[in-house]
């Protein structure tokens, strides 16, 4: 796990605001969500994006997305929102699992394939929740900064 990663659980799905809630299936569709979230955002503030802080937020979306299919038995909701400065991105997914950060070496020495995905997330984000949730399985919130 991460240093800013907590567990809890969500008795009521999210109730952010944003684009809302959407079932996804590859990564490549949420980071087109993120940039949709962004643009918005930014087109209704006047305000424009770093670009370095947009492409840390699309790879965390990917990620979390990537990480529900390879581990989680497929993403079961997604979303985004852009609340001030900063983007919240929840993927859930069927697994209770909670992600670990594994060693890049197995206990021969050899390097693992993967592995990169969770320690990814974490180094970027702001605050990494993950909620268990009430039918099983849980979602993971992210939180990245846009500035």
């Amino acid at each position: 796990m991460c240093e800013r990663h907590t567990t809890e659980s969500a008795h009521e799905p999210s109730g952010a605001q944003g684009s809302g809630p959407t079932r996804l299936c590859r990564p490549a569709e949420a980071r087109r969500a993120v940039e949709r979230a962004v643009a918005e955002r930014c087109r209704i503030t006047h305000t424009s994006c770093d670009p370095q802080a947009l492409g840390d937020a699309l790879l965390v979306a990917s990620e979390l997305t990537t990480n529900a299919i390879l581990h989680g038995g497929g993403v079961t909701d997604f979303h985004v929102d852009v609340t001030g400065p900063c983007l919240c991105v929840s993927v859930s997914d069927r697994s209770d699992e909670i992600p670990v950060t594994r060693p890049p070496v197995d206990p021969r020495g050899r390097y693992r394939v993967g592995g990169r995905g969770w320690p990814i997330v974490c180094r970027l984000a702001r605050d990494v929740r993950v909620s268990e949730l009430p039918a099983g399985g849980k979602r993971i919130t992210a939180v990245v900064a846009l500035t």
